[in-house]
């Protein structure tokens, strides 16, 4: 078949009404060629029936025969895809451009598949180069010795013929164009996966910006929920106390009122007694009648009871201080609204956490649920593995965290002495320790009872109002922030601030010496109840 297709011309395989390749080729009687479509309504339209061809007429309509051999040929033709732009067109179609399938660097010229045909069959074609499809392949020719460009010289850089390398580079380093196309592929192949390797890294770093800011969002959206519970309540508050204000200040008007109005009603009682006695002393004045007046005079003589007024009188009541003292009672309770708001933020980071038993110093005892520890009596036979502390009364968390924020909280109730905290995970964890952010620790503690002390460096007396019975214990890693705060006063106790971390963080627990029972009370890791 392809040996045949050969002999044909693109011409032959095209309808010559249509000029298109042949759709269920047709010949007439005269020999010639027509898509059965075409040739049918030709002749329905032109009476008498004429060959389009030779012209020649036909009294009768001829019958039409299928030509097999043609419409083979025009079938296998339509199956070469027609050069679209940007695709290598055939050098040698005419009319038509099929896509080439293949160039060849002898003949510089690209061939559809018909047209390769001699270049596969051919003894004298097969020895030429073929390549995949090319365009302008004159660049592909010396241009100062019109030869192949095959070979590549590494001292200048360049491709060059088998001519240059005899005048020009004979002294070079020159090699066959296909070795340095080997060569420069693999170099660009280690290119192309440092460039991808580039573009997933960017890809990370994308998601991990994208992570940040939906952390971001969701981080300020809980900041403005706090935030306006917060000024809510304040604003209740404040609404509140100015409705007690003004209250009382009201209530002290009224009393002040009430006490005047009782004044008044009784003075002017008193205007009327006296009223009547001037009366009936006005009209016993103008009697006549001496006996009468005589008898009379000794009743009205004496002035009817009254009230000695000279030390009554109402005072305004003093308003001094009462706003005031609104607005402390008011700042006192936004000062604890505050603090709760802060605890409350800082407990939406609470971490699950339980004791490391290959850390604990053998004579700790840690519950079998790994939430408590205190010291025994007794030490106990346990290897003295690297991670275990042997001299203080030490234990870590099993849990390690080297970004982010984390929380967690500790029982110290009924307890006289302890230590709670951070440890980095390279600390000393034999012999004498000292125990501040230098060596690594991050700890408050509490000593003798009633003596608290933040560990830096120096230590730092910390005057509470109240022993916390619990404490918390938050991390921010990226902030460099460790922050202790009495759970039940949702107090801040101590910050350390300005910290670089660059190591896992663990947390800290040392439940003291049990002095004989008087400190027996365990270490209790506790699930946080989030303040309302």
């Amino acid at each position: 078949m392809s040996a045949a297709s050969s002999l044909l011309t693109e011409d032959q395989c095209l309808c010559s009404i249509c000029l298109d390749v042949f759709t269920d080729c047709v010949s007439t009687p005269c020999g010639h060629n027509f898509c059965k479509t075409c040739i049918t309504k030709h002749w329905d339209e032109n009476v008498p029936c004429k060959c389009p061809n030779c012209k020649k007429t036909f009294n009768t309509r001829p019958e039409l025969k299928v030509n097999t051999f043609i419409s083979e040929m025009a079938a296998h033709s339509s199956e070469q895809q027609v050069s679209k732009p940007g695709e290598v067109p055939c050098d040698v179609c005419t009319g038509t451009k099929l896509k080439a399938l293949k160039s060849c660097l002898v003949c510089l010229a690209s061939y559809c598949e018909t047209h390769l045909e001699p270049h596969l069959t051919m003894s004298g074609l097969k020895r030429h180069q073929l390549i995949d499809p090319v365009e302008n392949l004159e660049d592909r020719m010396c241009t100062k010795h019109d030869k192949l460009l095959e070979l590549f010289c590494k001292t200048d850089q360049m491709c060059v013929c088998m001519l240059c390398i005899v005048l020009d580079h004979k002294t070079h380093d020159v090699v066959p164009l296909q070795e340095e196309y080997e060569g420069k592929k693999a170099e660009l192949g280690k290119r192309d996966a440092e460039v991808q390797q580039m573009i997933q890294k960017r890809r990370l770093k994308i998601e991990e910006m994208k992570r940040s800011v939906e952390l971001s969002k969701k981080d300020a959206d809980r900041e403005i929920a706090a935030g306006v519970q917060v000024f809510s309540a304040l604003k209740e508050s404040v609404e509140r106390s100015q409705a007690e204000l003004i209250d009382t200040i009201k209530e002290k008007q009224r009393e002040t009122e009430k006490q005047a109005e009782g004044f008044i009603k009784e003075l002017e009682q008193e205007i009327s007694e006296l009223e009547k006695r001037s009366s009936e002393v006005e009209q016993l004045s103008q009697s006549e009648d001496h006996l009468h007046l005589l008898q009379s005079f000794p009743s009205l003589n004496a002035a009817p009871p009254t009230k000695d007024w000279t030390g009554v009188s109402v005072r305004p009541p003093s308003y001094e201080g009462t706003v005031v003292r609104a607005v402390n009672q008011l700042e006192e309770m936004l000062s604890k609204q505050m603090k709760k708001a802060e605890l409350k933020r800082v407990q939406q980071y609470a971490v699950d956490v339980t004791l490391d038993p290959d850390t604990a110093n053998p004579e700790l005892i840690l519950s079998d649920d790994g939430k408590q520890v205190k010291h025994g009596d007794v030490t106990k036979n346990l290897p003295d593995n690297p991670e275990r502390f042997d001299t203080y009364l030490c234990v870590l968390a099993k849990q390690s965290f080297s970004s982010g924020r984390f929380y967690h909280e500790v029982q110290v109730k009924e307890k006289s002495g302890w230590y709670v905290g951070v440890a980095r995970d390279s600390i000393n964890r034999k012999g004498k320790i000292t125990a501040t952010p230098q060596n690594g620790y991050w700890t408050i503690c509490l000593r003798n009872e009633n003596e608290y002390y933040a560990l830096a460096e120096p230590p730092v007396r910390l005057s509470l109002k109240c022993q916390p019975e619990k404490v918390g214990v938050f991390v921010d890693y990226e902030e460099g922030l460790v922050s202790f705060y009495d759970v039940d006063a949702a107090a801040l106790i101590y910050s350390f601030t300005g910290c670089c971390f660059t190591h896992k963080l663990y947390p800290y627990f040392n439940p003291f010496l049990n002095y004989g029972g008087k400190n027996s009370a365990p270490l209790i890791i506790s699930p946080v109840n989030h303040t309302e």
